[in-house]
C-alpha cells in the first residue's frame, strides 16, 4: 500500500502547486469565451480566488487517481517483469514494457481523471461569481445525469493512456541518462527533480492538441449553467448551440484557427508541468522510502506478503 498512499499525496500536492497555472492554461485553450476575451481575464485574473477555481475537485481526484495510476503502474510493470526488486528504479527493464505498463496506469486512472477533469475545466471556464467545483458538479448533474460527469471520457482516456506511458518512459529515460556510479545523495535528489520536471514536459507535449480538444469539448456544455445562457444562441466555439464531437471540433479548430491552435497554452503548460511533476516525483520517491519498512522495497512487498 505504500505505492497507494505515496501516489495519493504526491498527487495532491502537485494540484496545489499548479492550479493557477492550470487555469491560465485552460482559458488559453478555450478560446473565445461568451462573456469576454481570454486576454482580458489572463491580464486581469479577475481576482485572486480565480486562480484557484476548480481546484478542489482535482485535489481530491487527482490524489485519487494519482494512487490509481501508481499501483496500477507498479502491479503492470511487475506482472510483466518478475526480476524487479525496487520499482522506484527498474534498471534493466526495457523501456518499452515501461510505456506500456504507464498506459496501463492511465487507463486505470481513467473512472476518475475523466469526472474530475470535466468539473475542473467547467469551474475554470465558468464566471459567475462564487462559482466552485461543487456547483459545477451539482449543475452537470442537475442537466446530465451521473452519466454526464464523464463527458467526453473518450478523448480522456486516449489522452491518459499516451500521456501516461511517456510520462513514465522519459522519467526513467532521464534518469538512467544521467545516472554516475559516483553519485552523491545531493545529486541524486537533484536529478529526481530534473527528471521529473522533464517528464511532465514530454507527457504535455505528446498529448497537447488532445487535450485541447478535450478541453474545447466540455467547454461546450457551458451554457447547461443553470441562469448563464449563452450569448445570442451560440456555443463557444462561436457556433450554433448544439455539441459538435471530438472529430469534428479539431476539423473546425484547424479550420479556423490553424495548426498553432493545437499548442496554444502549451508554453505556460510546460513551465507548470516541469514545477509540478518535479516536486510530484520528489514527493513520490521520498515518500516511497520512508512508507517502506523491513523487507519492502518501494512498494515491492516481500514474498509471501500480497
Amino acid at each position: 500500500m505504500s505505492d497507494f498512499w505515496a501516489g495519493y499525496i504526491s498527487g495532491a500536492i502537485g494540484i496545489i502547486i499548479g492550479n493557477p497555472l492550470d487555469v491560465i492554461k485552460v482559458r488559453l485553450q478555450a478560446g473565445n469565451r461568451t462573456d469576454a476575451s481570454t486576454t482580458s481575464h489572463l491580464s486581469r485574473f479577475e481576482k485572486t480566488s480565480s486562480l484557484v477555481r476548480g481546484a478542489a475537485a482535482p485535489i481530491l481526484g487527482y490524489g485519487a487517481l494519482n494512487a490509481i495510476l501508481f499501483v496500477a503502474y507498479n502491479r503492470t510493470l511487475k506482472s510483466m517483469d518478475t526480476s524487479i526488486t525496487d520499482l522506484t528504479s527498474p534498471e534493466g527493464v526495457s523501456l518499452h514494457k515501461i510505456w506500456v505498463a504507464g498506459a496501463a496506469g492511465g487507463l486505470a486512472s481513467w473512472t476518475i481523471s475523466s469526472p474530475t477533469e470535466f468539473i475542473k475545466c467547467r469551474a475554470q471556464l465558468d464566471c459567475r461569481p462564487g462559482v466552485s467545483s461543487w456547483t459545477v458538479a451539482k449543475d452537470i448533474y442537475h442537466n446530465r445525469g451521473w452519466r454526464g460527469l464523464y463527458y467526453g471520457g473518450a478523448i480522456t482516456g486516449a489522452r491518459d493512456a499516451i500521456g501516461y506511458g511517456f510520462y513514465f518512459w522519459s522519467y526513467e529515460l532521464c534518469k538512467r541518462l544521467m545516472t554516475t556510479e559516483d553519485e552523491t545523495s545531493h545529486q541524486a535528489a537533484l536529478k529526481v527533480l530534473f527528471c521529473g520536471g522533464i517528464a511532465g514536459i514530454v507527457t504535455w507535449g505528446s498529448v497537447f492538441p488532445l487535450d485541447m480538444v478535450k478541453t474545447r469539448l466540455q467547454a461546450q456544455t457551458i451554457h447547461d449553467n443553470v441562469g448563464e445562457p449563452a450569448t445570442e444562441g451560440r456555443s463557444l466555439l462561436g457556433r450554433p448551440r448544439h455539441s459538435l464531437n471530438s472529430f469534428q471540433i479539431a476539423r473546425e479548430v484547424y479550420r479556423a484557427e490553424g495548426v498553432h491552435a493545437f499548442y496554444r497554452g502549451l508554453g505556460i503548460c510546460s513551465i507548470r508541468a516541469f514545477i509540478v511533476n518535479a516536486v510530484q516525483w520528489a514527493a513520490y520517491e521520498w515518500l516511497m522510502k520512508a512508507f517502506s519498512g523491513p523487507g519492502i522495497a518501494h512498494g515491492v512487498p516481500a514474498e509471501g506478503g500480497i
